[in-house]
């Protein structure tokens, strides 16, 4: 046992640890998310990708190609880079949103979580500043804090980041004498608040980085899930030296390949390789060689489409219900991607409801997950991308009943103070799902 300025903890190797370990911590709900995964309880929590649309058969004939022609290979060790086969269609996918780029400006990663590590590895020193949406994604933020960074959060509209106050932001922190070293941002469809970055906006921002000296890491997941109308292009497609683009198959295809990529500057891209290779020595041959035969013999964008037309109608249910059973709160509606952001009355809190919600078998991601400053108690994040539309619907009026009670509580009790959590027992828990 070990006694630390914070108190004892079990743990014998607690005063042996980097201090960049500090940033490595779990989600304040991460229990809670246990207790959502029982079988009985709707979660509207996790951004899981609806992967049972997917063509099961093809996929699986993929699988077997691979073993049965190229298996030495695929179950050997690869290039640091990835294979060239993939990057080339990479290529082809990129193109779709109008980036045009040589395949050796390619790195396959092992998600595009591992590209935002390698780069923020590559950049970040501690106490550096990363500029961020206001909110932003959960996971992007682990990252820059677990490399002792921090996060400056630039507010947003409906139509994503605000030039204005990304510039304010930029000035008052250069006055400060802090060091900015990258600028991330989800310009399509984003995590959490579902808006996407107009075409002007883009323009502006790539302005303002290239100005500033600012690397910008366009983290692009959802890109091809639209619904209506295609986002605008890519900023990398018209900005090649100050943008580090980040894509992935795990909502194109299935998460379960772990196979993502960036597309980096020349520089960049050469100590990209080297950081992969001394974390991982190289992707996995075996899922890059599958990904790559599906691609070539599947009709993958037909695929996209199918999770277009699922997601759409997934999306629709969940704003109907919203409409129906919670008509006084707020939310922008999304034009493609897994997420609704929505907006509380006065006075709730979405992190002190979600016991409450569990209870009624409902489970949300508080919107505090998406703040590194304390931020989003009046918010939440709804993901309608792995429900089923009838349990979108349950799991939206479930949600209203929670809602209503404690906005009945709150006017009954709010003279005495904060309304108390709901007591949750944290050992009855499987594995919590991906909040992601």
């Amino acid at each position: 046992m070990t006694i630390s300025s914070e108190g004892t903890t079990l743990d014998p190797w607690y005063e042996q640890y980097a201090s960049r370990t500090a940033g490595l911590s779990a989600s304040e709900v991460r229990a809670l998310f246990a207790v959502a995964s029982r079988p009985e309880v709707v979660s509207l929590a996790g951004g899981m990708p609806a992967v049972s649309a997917l063509p099961l058969p093809v996929i699986a004939a993929s699988m077997e190609r691979v073993m049965s022609t190229r298996g030495p290979a695929a179950l050997q060790y690869g290039s640091g880079q990835g294979t060239p086969e993939l990057r080339e269609q990479i290529l082809e996918v990129m193109a779709l949103e109008g980036i045009r780029a040589g395949v050796d400006d390619v790195v396959v990663t092992t998600g595009s979580q591992q590209a935002l590590d390698l780069v923020a590895k590559l950049f970040l020193d501690p106490g550096d500043v990363v500029l961020a949406e206001s909110p932003s994604y959960v996971g992007a933020m682990g990252i820059f804090r677990s490399y002792q960074a921090e996060v400056a959060h630039i507010p947003m509209d409906a139509d994503g980041m605000i030039p204005t106050a990304l510039s304010e932001r930029i000035a008052s922190l250069r006055a400060a004498g802090r060091s900015i070293k990258m600028l991330y941002l989800i310009p399509n469809f984003q995590n959490p608040a579902g808006v996407t970055l107009s075409s002007e906006r883009r323009l502006a921002i790539i302005d303002i980085a290239r100005s500033e000296g600012i690397l910008i890491i366009e983290d692009n997941p959802y890109g091809l899930l639209w619904f209506d109308r295609p986002a605008p292009a890519a900023m990398r497609s018209v900005e090649d030296d100050g943008i580090v683009y980040l894509g992935s198959f795990s909502k194109t295809l299935a998460p379960g390949f772990r196979v993502g990529w960036a597309l980096a500057p020349h520089g960049i891209r050469e100590k990209l390789v080297l950081a992969a290779e001394a974390s991982i020595l190289s992707p996995s041959s075996l899922n890059q060689m599958i990904i790559s035969d599906y691609l070539a013999h599947a009709d993958w964008k037909g695929q996209i489409d199918v999770f277009r037309g699922l997601y759409r109608e997934r999306r629709d249910a969940m704003l109907e219900a919203l409409e129906q059973h919670l008509p006084d709160l707020t939310w922008e509606v999304p034009n493609g991607g897994f997420y609704v952001w929505v907006g509380l009355t006065e006075g709730l809190d979405s992190k002190a409801m979600l016991p409450r919600a569990v209870k009624e078998l409902v489970a949300y991601t508080p919107g505090t997950g998406f703040y590194a400053d304390g931020q989003g108690r009046q918010h939440l994040r709804l993901a309608f991308c792995y429900p089923q539309p009838a349990e979108i619907r349950e799991g939206i009026r479930r949600l209203a009943t929670v809602v209503r009670g404690e906005q009945e509580l709150l006017e009954t009790f709010s003279a005495t103070g904060p309304i108390p959590a709901v007591a949750y027992d944290p050992h009855v828990a499987a594995p919590p799902p991906n909040i992601g």
